[in-house]
C-alpha cells in the first residue's frame, strides 16, 4: 500500500524501488502498480505476477542453496509434507536417504496440500507426501497409506465426544463432511486445529479428546498417556506420495528407498 514503506523494508531508497518497479513494468509490457495520493494498489496483472513471484524468489534461494553444495553431493532430494504425513512416514523418507544414500543433500518443506501442489509444480520440491494425489503428466501419483482417525482421550473413562473439552482437528473435506453427519447433534466445539500435530499437543498438555491418526497417537496408546474410545466411529483418510519423473529418474537409489516406504506403511 505504500512505496515508501516498502523502501523502508527493503532497507532501500524510495526512488530505488521506483526504479526497479518502473523496469519490472517495462520487462512485462504491464503496469503492476497504481499510484495515487491515497496510496498504491496492485494492478489485476500485478496480482497474476504475485502468484508467481514467490515461486520465482524460492527457487532462486534454493538454486544458490544447491549451486553452493559440496563436490562430493551428487543429487538433491527436496521432499514437501503435509505436515500430518511427517511423523512415520516423512521422517523415515528422510532418516532412510539421510543413512543410506549420504551423498544426497536433503530439504524439506511442510505445507498443506495447495503449498505441496504448487512447490511440485514450480520444481521447488521433487516429492511430495500429500492427502491430495493431484498429479500433471510429468508426475506419477501413488497410494501410500490410508490414515485411521480415531478418537483418544487423555482420561481412560471418559468416552463422550460431546464433552465440553473435545478439541476439533481439521482432517480434510471429507472427513468434515462425515463428521458434521456421525454428530449433528453435537455442540460446536470451541478449540480446533489445522494438524494433526497441534492438535496432539494441546490435549497432552492440557486434557481432552481429539480425534487425530492412529499411527501418530499409537505409542501414546502404549504409554497410556492416551486411551483410545471405543465406542467412538472411526474414519479413514488416504495419503498419497507424488513424485516429479524428471528429478526422480536420474536417482538409481529411489527406487528402493520408495519400496522399502511402502514395505512399512503395508505392514
Amino acid at each position: 500500500g505504500s512505496l515508501v514503506k516498502a523502501s523502508q523494508q527493503l532497507n532501500v531508497t524510495q526512488s530505488t524501488v521506483t526504479a526497479r518497479l518502473k523496469s519490472l513494468e517495462e520487462e512485462l509490457g504491464q503496469s503492476l502498480i497504481n499510484r495515487q495520493k491515497s496510496g498504491a494498489t496492485v494492478t489485476a496483472a500485478g496480482e497474476r505476477l504475485r502468484r508467481y513471484a514467490g515461486t520465482i524468489a524460492d527457487l532462486w534461494r534454493q538454486a544458490r542453496q544447491e549451486t553452493a553444495l559440496p563436490d562430493a553431493m551428487s543429487s538433491v532430494c527436496n521432499i514437501g509434507c503435509h505436515p500430518d504425513l511427517w511423523a512415520n512416514l516423512g521422517e523415515r523418507l528422510f532418516e532412510t536417504i539421510r543413512q543410506n544414500y549420504p551423498q544426497v543433500a536433503l530439504s524439506v518443506w511442510h505445507g498443506r496440500e495447495e503449498e505441496t501442489t504448487r512447490w511440485l509444480d514450480g520444481g521447488l520440491t521433487d516429492i511430495s507426501l500429500t492427502y491430495w494425489p493431484n498429479a500433471n503428466q510429468m508426475q506419477v501419483s501413488s497410494a501410500l497409506v490410508t490414515d485411521k482417525l480415531v478418537l483418544v482421550t487423555t482420561e481412560q473413562d471418559e468416552q463422550e465426544k460431546s464433552k465440553t473439552d473435545y478439541v476439533f482437528v481439521e482432517a480434510g473435506e471429507d472427513f468434515g463432511k462425515q463428521h458434521a453427519a456421525t454428530f449433528a447433534d453435537a455442540n460446536a466445539t470451541r478449540i480446533s486445529f489445522g494438524n494433526a500435530q497441534l492438535g496432539l499437543e494441546h490435549i497432552l498438555k492440557h486434557g481432552g479428546s481429539a480425534y487425530l491418526p492412529k499411527r501418530i497417537v499409537e505409542p501414546y496408546l502404549e504409554r497410556k498417556q492416551l486411551f483410545l474410545s471405543l465406542r467412538s466411529p472411526v474414519f479413514e483418510r488416504n495419503a498419497f506420495i507424488v513424485i516429479n519423473k524428471s528429478a526422480t529418474k536420474n536417482w538409481p537409489w529411489f527406487e528402493n528407498v520408495i519400496a522399502g516406504l511402502s514395505s512399512l506403511t503395508k505392514a
